[in-house]
């Protein structure tokens, strides 16, 4: 298994090249760790590959898990502000997560778990085959072994949200019958996590030039580390990271909340770390690597709506473009009087749909479409549908996903703020500062910042991948879904199948 993976590694690393016409590719039974990993470019193929993992959480595929967009079912479907339009077409899995029926052997769960380890497993190739003899400078080194580092550190924090306690992966396993690898503790994952983005923060650039977009910088690492600390409860160390991004980093919030989420501004002030997509009629980027059709289910293709040859459709869409999920009215109720934020987040009666099919088209809105009467809106308003943003057969998107932005990071250094007896007043700014672009007027005086905090959060990110892990941190499970909250929940059981094939190795976590 593990020799058919590193060829598998191999033929994907070639699929990153033959996109870049001045590379000089040897033969394919001559590609090998010896001959492969020597100059910058190899390099930078190699790195680019842990990267495109991230894209695949995403992607679809008939070849191993029949995968199709899991991560947002478990992410968004799972929360109070989605819910399954079955009528759209919302797949059973789909169904299943919006009902909290959460089973280890269901394909999302394994879906993500071999996204993530995929990535690890790139990340720690490029780390270890840097030791051996290179082309490459010492600088050259030093910062792609920083940038692997910081791509191990993501994955296995994601792992971590999910899994509570998966394994720690920081070596390329060769040994065919000891493949698999025992639970870490919280504590030695949060440890090695943040020694990683330690060592990112350390010797990555603060920023890249425009022919390297996209990927992880310095200030990304230092990000992470306040947002590491801050679901560790480590309360001061998170302050003084998120304290130094804030007061120092280059980092500011796009004037416009719609702008933000605009095809034409991907990369803006406000991301610190976003999944690149492109194509063949978008600028093209350094990530794109189709392991598993990901051009197929882009960010907002997965929240916006069904492809096109769906019509005709029951909705009475344009094109039957309403999507699979819908708003819940939880969610449009949590946004107050003149929150200029709700008309990039979704669609409600009275309002303009646009959708394109073959090119943009403008229809009123109907909330029939919708089983709750509203429709996702976000990466799917005016500014994303034009040509350069869809592929020619009408069935991808290419906007990048914003997976990490300073509004966010705004809104966890007032928590710990909040949680860590830390300045209030400051606290009190980091959200006012968003609620202001909001067009909302300040917190009154005496107000819960807590709650105020905890409500920017939901809305700010509303259709983000964010809502989930709060509602588990925060303990918020059991008010929010009553009876059908289990504590189980606070972690997803790791995949059967990985369990059964470990051989007593891995342990399944508590009543899966």
């Amino acid at each position: 298994m593990k020799k058919i993976y590193v060829f598998i590694t191999s033929l994907c690393i070639l699929g990153t090249f033959s996109c870049n016409d001045e590379l000089d590719l040897l033969p394919l039974d001559r590609v090998t760790a010896d001959t492969f990993y020597k100059t910058r470019a190899d390099f930078d193929g190699a790195i680019f590959a842990s990267y495109s993992s991230i894209q695949d959480f995403w992607g679809t595929s008939t070849e191993t898990l029949a995968e199709n967009g899991e991560f947002w079912k478990i992410t968004l479907v799972i929360t109070d502000d989605v819910a399954a339009d079955i009528a759209a077409g919302a797949d059973g899995r789909s169904q299943d997560a919006d009902a909290l029926q959460i089973r280890a052997s269901d394909i999302p769960y394994a879906a993500i778990y071999t996204q993530i380890y995929e990535g690890v497993y790139r990340a720690n190739l490029v780390i270890e085959n840097l030791q051996s003899e290179t082309e490459l400078t010492a600088e050259e080194t030093t910062v792609l072994d920083a940038e692997a580092k910081f791509l191990r550190a993501w994955f296995h924090f994601q792992a971590l949200k999910m899994f509570g306690t998966p394994p720690l992966a920081t070596e390329v396993l060769t040994d065919i019958n000891n493949l698999a690898l025992p639970n870490a503790t919280s504590e030695e994952l949060y440890t090695a996590i943040l020694a990683d983005f330690g060592a990112a923060a350390a010797g990555l650039p603060e920023s890249w030039d425009s022919g390297n977009t996209g990927r992880a910088t310095s200030w990304a690492a230092r990000s992470y580390i306040g947002k590491v600390n801050v679901f560790r409860e480590d309360w001061p160390a998170a302050i003084t990271a998120l304290a130094d991004v804030v007061d120092n980093g280059p980092y500011s919030l796009v004037p416009n909340y719609e702008d933000v989420f605009s095809f034409a501004n991907e990369n803006n002030s406000e991301s610190i770390f976003e999944v690149q997509y492109g194509g063949p009629r978008s600028d093209d980027n350094l990530w794109v690597f189709d392991d598993t059709h990901s051009e197929n289910f882009k960010a907002s293709q997965g929240t916006g709506r069904g492809w096109y040859w769906d019509a005709p459709n029951a909705s009475g869409a344009p094109g039957g473009k309403r999507g699979w999920w819908a708003p819940t009215q939880s969610l449009v109720d949590a946004f107050e009087p003149g929150d200029t934020r709700a008309a990039t987040i979704f669609y409600q009666d009275g309002d303009t749909y646009y959708t394109y099919n073959p090119s943009q088209v403008e229809v009123p809105y109907d909330p029939a479409w919708s089983e709750t009467n509203y429709t996702l809106k976000k990466y799917r308003g005016p500014l994303n549908t034009v040509d350069a943003n869809h592929s020619p057969n009408n069935q991808a998107d290419f906007n990048n996903e914003r997976w990490f932005r300073f509004a966010e990071l705004k809104l966890l250094y007032a928590e710990a703020l909040i949680e860590g007896g830390g300045d209030l007043g400051v606290a009190e700014q980091q959200i006012n500062d968003i609620r202001q672009r909001a067009g909302l007027a300040p917190l009154a005086g005496g107000a819960d910042l807590t709650q105020a905090m905890r409500q920017e959060k939901r809305v700010e990110l509303a259709l983000e991948p964010h809502r989930w892990f709060d509602i588990v941190r925060w303990d918020l499970g059991p008010t929010i879904f009553g009876g059908a909250w289990d504590p189980r929940y606070e972690v997803f059981p790791f995949p059967q199948s990985e369990v059964d094939r470990s051989n007593g190795v891995l342990n399944q976590n508590s009543g899966y």
